[in-house]
């Protein structure tokens, strides 16, 4: 009996060996996918730091000038001083303390220094759609997950380019992981953890500051505990969020004498927002930054050499003037916003083919031509190149099929831990359909949607013996 028992201990430890060198191999394997697809965009990116339809320098503008401001010692890391210095609270204070920290240890004040950074921490983020795989469904769809982020062209467009949609996404990551380990493991640590990680994306930007609402609620409805636990774990997440927002509103309260949220522009979100509908003639409204500062301009009587822009002089009140005249048209026209809605998410889900309008682009397909330098544009490496390209292109086309077939067979599988994924999932779809955005302000929900598409592919052999031996006649095996 001992020797059995010897023996059976040996075949299990051999077997854990032999499952967790297979496992380090996928790990680095989709490493090296994600840094050779995030290398070869950042370099087709950062041939096209001058043009406007692959970089918002201008925006990008704004949180530089902040950062060689904290640099030089000319302005606050965190406080707001002047109350009329509203465009210092259009954006969070986080981005621009990270471009100085990245400034101060690089010696190079730009943005080809962020990028260098950013895109390897980008690279190195698809652990964190494999830890949340893992933890949601397994070894199998983890791996599989994070192989389709590091071939995602929009994924590794946002993370080769220097803004900060990508870092938001990591941090919202970080906390949708904490979020199924709170559950997984009924740990209030995890969920205060989750709350957290929500709270400190929006110093970086504003997107997810009503997220633990739809997390709270997903914890409510769908967690099959009892209520104590449930409301236990909506508090903690509640909590971890309110400790890194606080000092954002408090600061914005002071400063400017008026509750805002932790950045200025929903307003402008929601009239632009209106401004790209089919209406927009017939309501006033328009779709950019500029044709709604020269209407401003109008409307106050200010003369065209006074300074003067979207949100100074005066910023809070005119983004809630813009949004109280988007909100009147909506509450007026409800059954054509839901519409405009509708076709919005179905514009948020368009993977592949022409890029719906104002949002943005998906992403590119790496080739040789666009991602190589003139004298490799030949040979093994522009082949090797232009083959991961068509990979990428194939994967467009599957993508949103294998997320609506990964979806289904998720909530079968696990309806509770599906549940709490898809509570990131629909708030971001409904947040970004509601007014004005683009594909890489919803990065998280895109990150997460790789997840139900590997539940699909990881399924695959299971279907196909099913399949089979359904043909043969033969008992299927159970999966």
């Amino acid at each position: 009996m001992t020797t059995v028992k010897t023996s059976l201990l040996r075949r299990w430890e051999n077997a854990d060996k032999r499952n967790l060198k297979r496992r380090l191999l996928a790990l680095l394997f989709l490493l090296a996918l994600a840094f050779a697809v995030r290398g070869l965009t950042m370099r087709f990116i950062r041939d096209n730091l001058s043009d406007p339809g692959w970089f918002q320098s201008g925006s990008y503008a704004l949180f530089d000038r902040q950062a060689q401001n904290i640099l030089d010692g000319t302005s606050s890391i965190f406080w707001i001083d002047d109350p009329a210095k509203t465009e210092a609270a259009v954006y969070p204070p986080g981005y621009p303390i990270w471009l100085a920290l990245i400034y101060r240890i690089s010696g190079q004040r730009s943005a080809v220094a962020i990028q260098r950074v950013q895109w390897l921490l980008d690279s190195l983020s698809v652990l964190l759609i494999v830890a949340i795989g893992v933890t949601a469904y397994g070894w199998p769809v983890g791996i599989t997950a994070g192989i389709l982020a590091a071939l995602s062209p929009l994924l590794a467009l946002s993370g080769a380019t220097p803004m900060a949609d990508a870092p938001t996404s990591w941090i919202v990551l970080t906390g949708v992981w904490m979020l199924l380990l709170a559950f997984k493991r009924q740990r209030l640590g995890w969920a205060i953890g989750g709350g957290l990680a929500v709270g400190a994306s929006c110093w970086l930007r504003p997107n997810a500051q009503l997220l633990v609402f739809s997390w709270v609620a997903a914890i409510l409805v769908v967690l099959n505990l009892g209520w104590r636990r449930r409301l236990l774990l909506s508090g903690a997440v509640l909590i971890g969020m309110a400790i890194f927002v606080a000092p954002l509103l408090i600061r914005n309260a002071i400063a400017f004498r008026a509750f805002m949220p932790t950045g200025l522009g929903t307003g402008t979100n929601l009239w632009e927002g209106i401004g790209e509908t089919e209406r927009a003639a017939e309501f006033g409204a328009f779709v950019n930054d500029k044709d709604v500062l020269e209407q401003e301009r109008k409307e106050m009587g200010v003369p065209a050499d006074a300074p003067f822009s979207l949100y100074f002089p005066d910023g809070v009140k005119r983004d809630r003037a813009r949004a109280r005249k988007a909100l009147t048209i909506i509450a007026r026209n409800p059954v054509w916003h839901a519409g405009v809605m509708g076709r919005r998410m179905a514009g948020m889900l368009k993977y592949a083919g022409e890029p719906p309008p104002y949002m943005g682009s998906a992403g590119i397909n790496v080739t040789s031509k666009k991602t190589l330098p003139a004298y490799l544009e030949g040979g093994p490496l522009a082949l090797a190149v232009n083959v991961l390209g068509m990979i990428q292109s194939v994967l467009r086309w599957m993508l949103l099929p294998l997320i609506v077939a990964g979806l289904f067979l998720a909530f079968r599988r696990e309806a509770t831990i599906t549940g709490l994924l898809l509570a990131t999932v629909l708030y971001y779809l409904v947040v970004s359909s509601f007014l004005h955005s683009e594909l890489r302000y919803a990065l998280p929900m895109h990150a997460l949607l790789h997840i139900w598409a590997a539940v699909a592919l990881a399924s695959l052999p299971t279907l196909i013996s099913f399949v089979g031996a359904s043909l043969r006649g033969r008992p299927s095996p159970r999966g």
